[in-house]
């Protein structure tokens, strides 16, 4: 049985950006998520850029689980081998469920990009509370082949044989707790 519709539904996708050193002008990779989401319908719920800091990530992220409105949370950055890098070590607790295979084949795909350096990438994402959170490297390459390779399919409820979709917070939930969208 598919788990695909006929119709496009948009997604209501929070964008997290987490440097030390850029801006929300200067994020090109958040920036890049954010127009590849709005470009095929889905929704901007929000945009924040914060430090590299394991409880800042969690408390914003946390907000944003716990929020019925947002149903995707795309972070880019921290996701490296440096001391500070820290984006996995702070979401992955708040995982109800691990996507194993989102940092396999984003590894996998990348091999074909930049080779045995995609070894340093730690990519993961989880389910919460029926919101998917993909944890990408901050560079702008990074986030273009994840979404371009992986993400925009699987948020396409038209994807067959399946997709994400039916794993997330419905628009119908989202509208008796938050209210009509738009």
């Amino acid at each position: 049985m598919s788990h695909a519709s006929k119709e496009f539904l948009p997604l209501e996708i929070a964008v997290l950006t987490v440097s030390d050193t850029r801006t929300l002008d200067e994020d090109t990779s958040g920036q890049l998520l954010v127009d590849r989401l709005t470009e095929v319908g889905h929704n901007l719920a929000d945009r924040v850029l914060i430090p590299d800091d394991i409880y800042q990530l969690r408390a914003e992220v946390s907000r944003w689980i716990a929020d019925p409105k947002v149903q995707v949370i795309l972070t880019t950055g921290g996701t490296g081998f440096t001391d500070r890098d820290s984006t996995p070590e702070a979401l992955a607790p708040l995982f109800d469920k691990q996507v194993e295979g989102f940092g396999e084949l984003f590894r996998h795909i990348s091999y074909q990009e930049i080779g045995t350096s995609t070894l340093q990438s730690r990519a993961v994402a989880g389910l919460s509370n029926r919101t998917l959170i993909f944890c990408m490297p901050g560079s702008t390459n990074a986030c273009r082949t994840a979404w371009d390779n992986i993400l925009g399919e699987q948020l396409d409820a038209r994807t067959k044989p399946c997709n994400f979709i039916p794993h997330v917070k419905l628009a119908e939930e989202c509208e008796s707790q938050c209210g009509p969208r738009g």
